[in-house]
């Protein structure tokens, strides 16, 4: 698949105007993998960049959300993540330029690395769960109503929607939902009081890479505040995070007791995710979690 000639002069005139330097493509190499976004490395006259654009104009702030989410990171001085450089679009495309980030052999202390930033990134916290604005949750809308309470935020503005969406879809039936009310009326005494940490949000195996100096960088945030657990269940959720990491999350910031009996709850919400956009065993994984509780 070749990129679109329309689509790679609009991005050149927008670099120009962004920047004020007359960037042009060379080349541009299709990247595989994801299920939301063309990916390609363009290759151009500064350097090597990463482009993600879709064709579905339904979600014309995607990429702009995603910019933020990057930006946030950014601001956090944690987690190294590719630098954002715009986001636009065009008649028929939406589309992000990042820095192209090259995949590289980890350092031998790549897991001592990821758990130390990602717990940096946890103790970033703000007055309230949620966000000033919302985002997406890979392709579905991800609503962030500021809560004072992590109990009433993940009950409705996490679960309560997409339960509620999986029924109206016929793919839960309708009495889920009372067991996923009585789960709601017990996620206090479920959660212990902790302060809203920043997360990546969507963090599984598939959304970090060793980058240069073979240390970790994470990518497609869906970010917001809430409780660090649930980057942690999300971690569990698809392998792909070696065992050490956790043993030196621990050490940088330990979990509060019964975080085992926790994991999953937390991966609740994006096993409601893939149940959405994929069907298959995620909906036997969500009705079993709702009926355990």
């Amino acid at each position: 698949m070749a990129l679109n000639e329309l689509l790679k002069i609009a991005i050149e005139q927008q670099w120009e105007q962004e920047t004020g330097e007359a960037v042009k493509i060379v080349q541009a190499r299709r990247i595989n993998g994801g299920d939301i976004s063309n990916s390609f490395q363009l290759i151009s006259n500064a350097g090597d960049f990463f482009l993600k654009y879709s064709e579905d104009t339904s979600r014309k702030d995607f990429y702009k959300k995603e910019y933020h989410g990057l930006m946030r990171l950014i601001n956090s001085k944690t987690l190294s993540v590719p630098q954002p450089l715009f986001y636009g679009s065009t008649t028929n495309e939406s589309f992000l330029v990042t820095a192209f980030i090259q995949k590289t052999s980890p350092q031998q202390n790549f897991w001592r690395i990821f758990a130390e930033k990602l717990a940096a990134l946890h103790r970033c916290t703000y007055t309230h769960f949620g966000l000033e604005e919302d985002n997406y949750i890979g392709s579905l809308p991800q609503h962030n109503q500021l809560k004072e309470k992590w109990a009433d935020f993940y009950a409705y503005c996490r679960l309560e929607p997409f339960v509620k969406r999986c029924v109206d879809q016929q793919l839960l039936p309708p009495a889920i939902i009372k067991y996923s009310e009585h789960l709601y009326s017990r996620l206090p005494e479920i959660f212990p009081e902790e302060r809203p940490a920043l997360l990546h949000g969507d963090l599984w195996g598939g959304n970090y890479l060793s980058g240069p100096g073979g240390v970790p960088f994470v990518f497609d945030p869906a970010v917001y505040y809430g409780s660090r657990e649930m980057d942690l269940a999300m971690t569990r959720l698809f392998g792909g995070f070696d065992r050490r990491f956790y043993w030196y999350y621990e050490d940088y910031f330990p979990l509060a007791q019964g975080w085992q009996e926790r994991i999953s709850v937390c991966q609740l919400y994006p096993l409601l995710v893939h149940a959405l956009l994929f069907g298959g065993g995620y909906i036997q994984q969500v009705r079993k979690i709702l009926s355990d509780f």
